[in-house]
Protein backbone atom coordinates (compact mmCIF):
# COMPACT_ATOMS: atom_id res chain seq x y z
CA UNK A 1 0.00 0.00 0.00
CA UNK A 2 2.88 2.35 0.79
CA UNK A 3 4.44 1.71 -2.61
CA UNK A 4 1.10 2.35 -4.34
CA UNK A 5 0.69 5.68 -2.52
CA UNK A 6 4.20 6.74 -3.49
CA UNK A 7 3.50 5.89 -7.13
CA UNK A 8 0.22 7.83 -7.15
CA UNK A 9 1.89 10.79 -5.50
CA UNK A 10 4.63 10.79 -8.15
CA UNK A 11 2.05 10.66 -10.95
CA UNK A 12 0.14 13.58 -9.48
CA UNK A 13 3.32 15.64 -9.27
CA UNK A 14 4.17 14.82 -12.87
CA UNK A 15 0.69 15.73 -14.10
CA UNK A 16 0.65 19.02 -12.19
CA UNK A 17 4.12 19.89 -13.51
CA UNK A 18 3.09 19.12 -17.09
CA UNK A 19 -0.07 21.17 -16.72
CA UNK A 20 1.90 24.09 -15.35
CA UNK A 21 4.27 23.97 -18.28
CA UNK A 22 1.41 23.67 -20.80
CA UNK A 23 -0.45 26.63 -19.28
CA UNK A 24 2.65 28.81 -19.02
CA UNK A 25 2.16 32.09 -20.81
CA UNK A 26 4.09 32.67 -24.02
CA UNK A 27 6.26 35.77 -23.76
CA UNK A 28 6.62 37.91 -26.88
CA UNK A 29 8.47 41.04 -27.87
CA UNK A 30 6.93 43.40 -30.41
CA UNK A 31 8.98 41.92 -33.26
CA UNK A 32 8.03 38.40 -32.19
CA UNK A 33 4.34 39.35 -32.09
CA UNK A 34 4.57 40.79 -35.62
CA UNK A 35 6.37 37.67 -36.89
CA UNK A 36 3.74 35.45 -35.24
CA UNK A 37 0.93 37.46 -36.84
CA UNK A 38 2.48 37.28 -40.31
CA UNK A 39 2.40 33.49 -40.02
CA UNK A 40 -0.77 32.74 -38.06
CA UNK A 41 -3.19 35.57 -38.83
CA UNK A 42 -6.38 34.46 -40.57
CA UNK A 43 -6.09 37.35 -43.02
CA UNK A 44 -2.62 36.23 -44.08
CA UNK A 45 -3.79 32.64 -44.44
CA UNK A 46 -6.68 33.75 -46.64
CA UNK A 47 -4.29 35.81 -48.79
CA UNK A 48 -2.00 32.81 -49.17
CA UNK A 49 -4.98 30.71 -50.25
CA UNK A 50 -5.79 33.37 -52.86
CA UNK A 51 -2.22 33.13 -54.17
CA UNK A 52 -2.48 29.35 -54.44
CA UNK A 53 -5.82 29.74 -56.21
CA UNK A 54 -4.28 32.23 -58.66
CA UNK A 55 -1.53 29.73 -59.44
CA UNK A 56 -4.12 27.05 -60.18
CA UNK A 57 -5.96 29.50 -62.45
CA UNK A 58 -2.78 29.76 -64.53
CA UNK A 59 -2.63 25.97 -64.78
CA UNK A 60 -6.32 25.86 -65.68
CA UNK A 61 -5.93 28.51 -68.37
CA UNK A 62 -2.78 26.93 -69.81
CA UNK A 63 -4.58 23.57 -70.07
CA UNK A 64 -6.90 25.00 -72.73
CA UNK A 65 -3.98 25.23 -75.16
CA UNK A 66 -2.66 21.72 -74.51
CA UNK A 67 -3.97 18.88 -76.75
CA UNK A 68 -6.95 17.17 -75.15
CA UNK A 69 -7.27 13.37 -75.29
CA UNK A 70 -10.31 11.44 -74.18
CA UNK A 71 -11.63 7.91 -74.47
CA UNK A 72 -15.19 6.61 -74.32
CA UNK A 73 -17.02 3.34 -74.68
CA UNK A 74 -20.63 2.21 -74.94
CA UNK A 75 -22.72 -0.92 -75.19
CA UNK A 76 -26.21 -1.05 -76.66
CA UNK A 77 -28.61 -3.98 -76.62
CA UNK A 78 -31.62 -3.55 -78.89
CA UNK A 79 -34.57 -5.52 -77.58
CA UNK A 80 -36.46 -4.38 -80.69
CA UNK A 81 -34.37 -3.32 -83.64
CA UNK A 82 -35.62 -0.04 -85.15
CA UNK A 83 -37.82 -0.50 -88.23
CA UNK A 84 -37.99 1.75 -91.29
CA UNK A 85 -40.84 1.79 -93.87
CA UNK A 86 -39.47 1.63 -97.42
CA UNK A 87 -41.32 1.65 -100.77
CA UNK A 88 -41.68 -1.75 -102.47
CA UNK A 89 -38.70 -1.74 -104.86
CA UNK A 90 -38.54 -5.56 -105.08
CA UNK A 91 -41.74 -6.21 -107.10
CA UNK A 92 -40.87 -3.81 -109.97
CA UNK A 93 -37.40 -5.38 -110.22
CA UNK A 94 -38.82 -8.95 -110.35
CA UNK A 95 -41.50 -8.08 -112.90
CA UNK A 96 -38.94 -6.25 -115.00
CA UNK A 97 -36.76 -9.36 -115.21
CA UNK A 98 -39.78 -11.54 -116.06
CA UNK A 99 -40.87 -9.15 -118.82
CA UNK A 100 -37.35 -9.01 -120.18
CA UNK A 101 -36.94 -12.77 -120.28
CA UNK A 102 -40.33 -13.23 -121.92
CA UNK A 103 -41.72 -15.26 -119.09
CA UNK A 104 -44.62 -12.84 -118.83
CA UNK A 105 -46.09 -10.71 -121.56
CA UNK A 106 -45.39 -7.01 -121.35
CA UNK A 107 -47.85 -5.31 -119.13
CA UNK A 108 -48.28 -3.01 -116.15
CA UNK A 109 -46.20 -3.77 -113.09
CA UNK A 110 -48.45 -4.22 -110.07
CA UNK A 111 -47.88 -1.80 -107.22
CA UNK A 112 -46.44 -3.43 -104.12
CA UNK A 113 -47.04 -0.51 -101.72
CA UNK A 114 -44.49 -0.32 -98.90
CA UNK A 115 -42.16 -2.75 -97.24
CA UNK A 116 -40.96 -2.67 -93.56
CA UNK A 117 -37.21 -3.13 -93.08
CA UNK A 118 -34.93 -3.41 -90.04
CA UNK A 119 -31.38 -2.06 -90.07
CA UNK A 120 -28.86 -2.82 -87.37
CA UNK A 121 -27.88 -5.60 -85.04
CA UNK A 122 -28.99 -6.63 -81.58
CA UNK A 123 -25.61 -5.98 -79.90
CA UNK A 124 -23.58 -2.83 -80.55
CA UNK A 125 -20.26 -2.29 -78.72
CA UNK A 126 -18.29 0.89 -79.44
CA UNK A 127 -14.87 2.12 -78.26
CA UNK A 128 -13.67 5.60 -79.25
CA UNK A 129 -10.61 7.85 -78.76
CA UNK A 130 -10.88 11.60 -79.46
CA UNK A 131 -8.01 14.08 -79.79
CA UNK A 132 -8.39 17.85 -80.10
CA UNK A 133 -5.80 20.63 -80.16
CA UNK A 134 -6.08 24.40 -80.24
CA UNK A 135 -3.94 25.82 -83.05
CA UNK A 136 -4.72 29.52 -82.73
CA UNK A 137 -6.99 31.57 -80.49
CA UNK A 138 -6.11 35.19 -79.64
CA UNK A 139 -8.22 35.23 -76.48
CA UNK A 140 -6.31 32.20 -75.15
CA UNK A 141 -2.96 34.02 -75.24
CA UNK A 142 -4.38 37.15 -73.64
CA UNK A 143 -6.20 35.12 -71.00
CA UNK A 144 -3.01 33.25 -70.07
CA UNK A 145 -1.13 36.51 -69.66
CA UNK A 146 -3.98 37.93 -67.56
CA UNK A 147 -3.88 34.89 -65.28
CA UNK A 148 -0.17 35.49 -64.63
CA UNK A 149 -0.81 39.17 -63.91
CA UNK A 150 -3.57 38.20 -61.51
CA UNK A 151 -1.12 36.06 -59.57
CA UNK A 152 1.13 39.11 -59.18
CA UNK A 153 -1.95 41.07 -58.12
CA UNK A 154 -2.84 38.78 -55.23
CA UNK A 155 0.83 38.54 -54.20
CA UNK A 156 0.96 42.31 -53.85
CA UNK A 157 -2.34 42.19 -51.99
CA UNK A 158 -0.63 39.91 -49.48
CA UNK A 159 2.08 42.54 -48.99
CA UNK A 160 -0.60 45.18 -48.42
CA UNK A 161 -2.33 42.89 -45.94
CA UNK A 162 0.97 42.38 -44.12
CA UNK A 163 1.48 46.14 -43.87
CA UNK A 164 -1.98 46.73 -42.42
CA UNK A 165 -1.57 43.79 -40.07
CA UNK A 166 1.83 45.03 -38.86
CA UNK A 167 0.34 48.43 -37.98
CA UNK A 168 -2.59 46.85 -36.11
CA UNK A 169 -0.26 44.54 -34.18
CA UNK A 170 1.86 47.53 -33.12
CA UNK A 171 -1.23 49.38 -31.94
CA UNK A 172 -2.62 46.37 -30.04
CA UNK A 173 0.80 45.57 -28.52
CA UNK A 174 1.33 49.16 -27.43
CA UNK A 175 -2.09 49.26 -25.77
CA UNK A 176 -1.12 46.30 -23.60
CA UNK A 177 2.38 47.68 -22.99
CA UNK A 178 1.06 51.05 -21.81
CA UNK A 179 -1.32 49.39 -19.36
CA UNK A 180 1.51 47.17 -18.15
CA UNK A 181 3.70 50.26 -17.63
CA UNK A 182 0.87 51.92 -15.69
CA UNK A 183 0.55 48.86 -13.49
CA UNK A 184 4.30 48.97 -12.77
CA UNK A 185 4.02 52.67 -11.98
CA UNK A 186 1.12 52.01 -9.61
CA UNK A 187 3.07 49.24 -7.91
CA UNK A 188 5.88 51.68 -7.24
CA UNK A 189 3.45 54.33 -5.97
CA UNK A 190 1.68 51.81 -3.75
CA UNK A 191 4.99 50.72 -2.27
CA UNK A 192 6.09 54.31 -1.57
CA UNK A 193 2.72 55.34 -0.15
CA UNK A 194 2.67 52.20 2.00
CA UNK A 195 5.97 53.22 3.58
CA UNK A 196 4.61 56.70 4.29
CA UNK A 197 1.47 55.19 5.80
CA UNK A 198 3.51 52.90 8.08
CA UNK A 199 5.59 55.86 9.25
CA UNK A 200 2.43 57.92 9.82
CA UNK A 201 0.80 55.15 11.82
CA UNK A 202 3.91 54.96 13.99
CA UNK A 203 3.79 58.74 14.52
CA UNK A 204 0.10 58.51 15.37
CA UNK A 205 0.81 55.97 18.10
CA UNK A 206 3.36 58.40 19.53
CA UNK A 207 0.79 61.21 19.37
CA UNK A 208 2.61 63.37 16.80
CA UNK A 209 -0.12 63.22 14.10
CA UNK A 210 -3.90 63.01 14.01
CA UNK A 211 -6.13 60.12 13.01
CA UNK A 212 -7.23 62.24 10.02
CA UNK A 213 -3.71 62.05 8.59
CA UNK A 214 -3.76 58.26 8.82
CA UNK A 215 -7.23 58.05 7.29
CA UNK A 216 -6.26 60.23 4.33
CA UNK A 217 -3.26 58.10 3.53
CA UNK A 218 -5.24 54.86 3.91
CA UNK A 219 -7.94 56.19 1.58
CA UNK A 220 -5.36 57.19 -0.99
CA UNK A 221 -3.66 53.78 -0.77
CA UNK A 222 -6.99 52.00 -1.16
CA UNK A 223 -7.79 54.05 -4.26
CA UNK A 224 -4.43 53.15 -5.77
CA UNK A 225 -5.01 49.45 -5.14
CA UNK A 226 -8.50 49.68 -6.64
CA UNK A 227 -7.08 51.41 -9.70
CA UNK A 228 -4.44 48.70 -10.01
CA UNK A 229 -7.11 45.96 -10.01
CA UNK A 230 -8.98 47.85 -12.71
CA UNK A 231 -5.82 48.14 -14.80
CA UNK A 232 -5.19 44.40 -14.42
CA UNK A 233 -8.60 43.69 -15.92
CA UNK A 234 -7.91 46.16 -18.71
CA UNK A 235 -4.58 44.46 -19.35
CA UNK A 236 -6.32 41.11 -19.72
CA UNK A 237 -8.73 42.62 -22.26
CA UNK A 238 -5.84 44.26 -24.15
CA UNK A 239 -3.91 40.98 -24.28
CA UNK A 240 -6.99 39.16 -25.61
CA UNK A 241 -7.29 41.81 -28.32
CA UNK A 242 -3.62 41.31 -29.16
CA UNK A 243 -4.11 37.53 -29.36
CA UNK A 244 -7.00 38.00 -31.76
CA UNK A 245 -4.95 40.37 -33.92
CA UNK A 246 -1.97 38.05 -34.24
CA UNK A 247 -4.08 34.89 -34.67
CA UNK A 248 -3.34 33.27 -31.30
CA UNK A 249 -6.10 31.29 -29.53
CA UNK A 250 -7.59 33.35 -26.72
CA UNK A 251 -7.29 30.34 -24.39
CA UNK A 252 -3.47 30.44 -24.58
CA UNK A 253 -1.42 32.57 -22.22
CA UNK A 254 0.44 35.62 -23.50
CA UNK A 255 2.84 38.03 -21.81
CA UNK A 256 4.53 41.20 -23.10
CA UNK A 257 8.31 41.29 -22.77
CA UNK A 258 9.22 44.62 -24.41
CA UNK A 259 9.51 47.88 -22.52
CA UNK A 260 9.24 51.51 -23.46
CA UNK A 261 12.98 52.19 -23.34
CA UNK A 262 13.78 49.49 -25.90
CA UNK A 263 11.09 50.65 -28.30
CA UNK A 264 11.94 54.33 -27.93
CA UNK A 265 15.58 53.54 -28.64
CA UNK A 266 14.60 52.18 -32.08
CA UNK A 267 13.25 55.53 -33.25
CA UNK A 268 14.70 56.84 -36.50
CA UNK A 269 14.41 60.57 -37.05
CA UNK A 270 15.12 60.05 -40.75
CA UNK A 271 11.47 59.07 -41.10
CA UNK A 272 10.68 62.79 -41.11
CA UNK A 273 12.95 63.57 -44.06
CA UNK A 274 12.98 60.31 -45.98
CA UNK A 275 11.95 60.68 -49.60
CA UNK A 276 8.74 58.82 -50.37
CA UNK A 277 8.10 56.98 -53.63
CA UNK A 278 4.68 55.63 -54.46
CA UNK A 279 6.13 52.23 -55.38
CA UNK A 280 7.04 51.71 -51.72
CA UNK A 281 3.35 51.33 -50.91
CA UNK A 282 1.94 47.87 -51.61
CA UNK A 283 -1.47 49.42 -52.28
CA UNK A 284 0.01 51.48 -55.10
CA UNK A 285 1.70 48.46 -56.62
CA UNK A 286 -1.64 46.63 -56.46
CA UNK A 287 -3.29 49.55 -58.27
CA UNK A 288 -0.63 49.49 -61.01
CA UNK A 289 -1.14 45.77 -61.60
CA UNK A 290 -4.87 46.52 -61.71
CA UNK A 291 -4.15 48.93 -64.57
CA UNK A 292 -2.32 46.17 -66.44
CA UNK A 293 -5.26 43.83 -65.89
CA UNK A 294 -7.66 46.43 -67.28
CA UNK A 295 -5.48 46.84 -70.37
CA UNK A 296 -5.46 43.08 -70.84
CA UNK A 297 -9.24 43.12 -70.52
CA UNK A 298 -9.42 45.47 -73.50
CA UNK A 299 -7.06 43.21 -75.48
CA UNK A 300 -9.17 40.19 -74.56
CA UNK A 301 -12.32 41.62 -76.14
CA UNK A 302 -10.35 42.82 -79.17
CA UNK A 303 -9.08 39.28 -79.68
CA UNK A 304 -12.69 38.24 -80.11
CA UNK A 305 -12.58 39.67 -83.65
CA UNK A 306 -9.82 37.24 -84.63
CA UNK A 307 -10.63 33.81 -86.10
CA UNK A 308 -9.79 30.68 -84.17
CA UNK A 309 -8.51 27.40 -85.54
CA UNK A 310 -8.57 23.96 -83.92
CA UNK A 311 -7.65 20.46 -85.04
CA UNK A 312 -9.44 17.26 -84.11
CA UNK A 313 -9.18 13.54 -84.70
CA UNK A 314 -11.24 10.52 -83.74
CA UNK A 315 -10.74 6.77 -83.97
CA UNK A 316 -13.61 4.37 -83.31
CA UNK A 317 -14.10 0.61 -83.30
CA UNK A 318 -17.63 -0.81 -83.42
CA UNK A 319 -18.57 -4.44 -82.73
CA UNK A 320 -21.88 -5.27 -84.46
CA UNK A 321 -23.62 -8.62 -84.10
CA UNK A 322 -26.83 -10.38 -83.27
CA UNK A 323 -24.84 -13.02 -81.39
CA UNK A 324 -22.01 -11.89 -79.11
CA UNK A 325 -19.92 -14.95 -80.08
CA UNK A 326 -20.11 -14.22 -83.80
CA UNK A 327 -19.48 -10.53 -84.36
CA UNK A 328 -17.05 -8.38 -86.26
CA UNK A 329 -15.19 -5.13 -85.50
CA UNK A 330 -15.58 -2.17 -87.89
CA UNK A 331 -13.21 0.81 -87.62
CA UNK A 332 -14.02 4.50 -88.21
CA UNK A 333 -11.27 7.13 -88.41
CA UNK A 334 -11.65 10.86 -88.99
CA UNK A 335 -9.38 13.90 -88.76
CA UNK A 336 -10.14 17.52 -89.53
CA UNK A 337 -9.84 21.23 -88.84
CA UNK A 338 -12.42 23.61 -87.46
CA UNK A 339 -12.21 27.30 -88.32
CA UNK A 340 -14.44 29.85 -86.61
CA UNK A 341 -14.59 33.31 -88.19
CA UNK A 342 -16.64 35.97 -86.39
CA UNK A 343 -18.57 38.11 -88.87
CA UNK A 344 -21.28 40.07 -87.05
CA UNK A 345 -22.42 39.79 -83.44
CA UNK A 346 -24.83 42.68 -83.19
CA UNK A 347 -22.07 45.05 -81.96
CA UNK A 348 -21.74 43.08 -78.75
CA UNK A 349 -17.92 42.98 -78.80
CA UNK A 350 -17.76 46.68 -79.66
CA UNK A 351 -19.77 47.49 -76.54
CA UNK A 352 -17.61 45.15 -74.46
CA UNK A 353 -14.43 46.86 -75.70
CA UNK A 354 -15.83 50.30 -74.90
CA UNK A 355 -16.81 49.19 -71.40
CA UNK A 356 -13.34 47.73 -70.88
CA UNK A 357 -11.80 51.05 -71.97
CA UNK A 358 -14.02 52.93 -69.54
CA UNK A 359 -12.89 50.56 -66.81
CA UNK A 360 -9.27 51.29 -67.75
CA UNK A 361 -9.85 55.04 -67.57
CA UNK A 362 -11.54 54.63 -64.21
CA UNK A 363 -8.54 52.66 -62.92
CA UNK A 364 -6.19 55.42 -64.11
CA UNK A 365 -8.20 58.07 -62.28
CA UNK A 366 -8.21 55.94 -59.14
CA UNK A 367 -4.44 55.52 -59.43
CA UNK A 368 -3.99 59.30 -59.55
CA UNK A 369 -6.35 59.65 -56.61
CA UNK A 370 -4.31 57.09 -54.67
CA UNK A 371 -1.16 59.16 -55.25
CA UNK A 372 -2.88 62.16 -53.68
CA UNK A 373 -4.08 60.02 -50.77
CA UNK A 374 -0.54 58.75 -50.15
CA UNK A 375 0.84 62.31 -50.18
CA UNK A 376 -1.83 63.35 -47.68
CA UNK A 377 -1.24 60.33 -45.44
CA UNK A 378 2.52 60.92 -45.33
CA UNK A 379 2.08 64.62 -44.57
CA UNK A 380 -0.47 63.95 -41.81
CA UNK A 381 1.56 61.08 -40.37
CA UNK A 382 4.68 63.23 -40.13
CA UNK A 383 2.73 66.04 -38.47
CA UNK A 384 1.19 63.59 -36.00
CA UNK A 385 4.62 62.10 -35.26
CA UNK A 386 6.18 65.54 -34.56
CA UNK A 387 3.21 66.53 -32.39
CA UNK A 388 3.37 63.29 -30.42
CA UNK A 389 7.12 63.64 -29.91
CA UNK A 390 6.73 67.19 -28.60
CA UNK A 391 3.96 66.06 -26.29
CA UNK A 392 6.23 63.35 -24.87
CA UNK A 393 8.95 65.91 -24.17
CA UNK A 394 6.47 68.20 -22.44
CA UNK A 395 4.99 65.38 -20.37
CA UNK A 396 8.48 64.21 -19.47
CA UNK A 397 9.32 67.63 -18.02
CA UNK A 398 5.99 67.68 -16.21
CA UNK A 399 6.72 64.25 -14.77
CA UNK A 400 10.14 65.35 -13.49
CA UNK A 401 8.51 68.37 -11.87
CA UNK A 402 5.72 66.29 -10.27
CA UNK A 403 8.32 63.84 -8.97
CA UNK A 404 10.32 66.66 -7.32
CA UNK A 405 7.15 68.10 -5.79
CA UNK A 406 6.20 64.70 -4.39
CA UNK A 407 9.67 64.10 -2.93
CA UNK A 408 9.78 67.61 -1.43
CA UNK A 409 6.33 67.08 0.11
CA UNK A 410 7.50 63.83 1.71
CA UNK A 411 10.54 65.53 3.19
CA UNK A 412 8.44 68.39 4.61
CA UNK A 413 5.97 65.89 6.08
CA UNK A 414 8.69 63.85 7.75
CA UNK A 415 10.18 67.04 9.20
CA UNK A 416 6.81 68.04 10.61
CA UNK A 417 6.28 71.11 8.44
CA UNK A 418 3.87 69.50 5.97
CA UNK A 419 0.49 67.77 6.15
CA UNK A 420 -0.87 64.44 4.95
CA UNK A 421 -3.24 66.37 2.69
CA UNK A 422 -0.27 67.80 0.80
CA UNK A 423 1.18 64.30 0.41
CA UNK A 424 -2.14 62.98 -0.89
CA UNK A 425 -2.47 65.82 -3.37
CA UNK A 426 1.14 65.47 -4.52
CA UNK A 427 0.70 61.71 -4.90
CA UNK A 428 -2.46 62.14 -6.97
CA UNK A 429 -0.78 64.76 -9.14
CA UNK A 430 2.23 62.48 -9.63
CA UNK A 431 0.09 59.54 -10.66
CA UNK A 432 -1.95 61.70 -13.05
CA UNK A 433 1.24 63.04 -14.62
CA UNK A 434 2.67 59.54 -14.91
CA UNK A 435 -0.50 58.38 -16.67
CA UNK A 436 -0.37 61.35 -19.04
CA UNK A 437 3.27 60.61 -19.82
CA UNK A 438 2.51 56.96 -20.59
CA UNK A 439 -0.44 58.01 -22.75
CA UNK A 440 1.84 60.40 -24.65
CA UNK A 441 4.32 57.56 -25.19
CA UNK A 442 1.51 55.40 -26.57
CA UNK A 443 0.48 58.15 -28.99
CA UNK A 444 4.10 58.53 -30.09
CA UNK A 445 4.52 54.83 -30.73
CA UNK A 446 1.25 54.65 -32.68
CA UNK A 447 2.24 57.76 -34.66
CA UNK A 448 5.56 56.15 -35.51
CA UNK A 449 3.80 53.00 -36.73
CA UNK A 450 1.41 55.14 -38.78
CA UNK A 451 4.29 57.06 -40.34
CA UNK A 452 6.12 53.84 -41.27
CA UNK A 453 2.93 52.51 -42.85
CA UNK A 454 2.35 55.75 -44.76
CA UNK A 455 5.91 55.69 -46.13
CA UNK A 456 5.60 51.99 -47.00
CA UNK A 457 8.22 50.50 -44.71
Amino acid sequence: MKQVLITLFSLLIGLSTGYGQASQAKTMSLDEAIAYALTNSMEVQLSQINIADAQEQIVERRALGIPQLSASGSYQYFIDIPTQILPDFISPAVYGVLFQEGVLPQGEVPSGGTQPAQFGTTHNITGQIDLSALIFDGSYLVGLKAAKEYRKYVQEQLQATNGDLRARVVEAYMAGLIIQENVATLDNNIENLGKVLNETQALYKEGFVEQLDVDRLELSLTNLKTERENLQRQLEIALNALKFTIGMPVSEGLAISDNMDNILASFDNELLTQQVTYQQRAEYRVAQIGLDLNELNVDLYRAGYLPSLAAFGSYQQSYLTNDLSEGEWFPTTVVGLQLNVPIFDGLQKKAQIERARLGLEQARVQSKQLEQVIDLEVSNARAAFVSARERVENQKRSLELAQRIYETTQIKYKEGVGSSLEITQAEQSLYETQSNYNAALYDLLVAKAGLEKAIGL
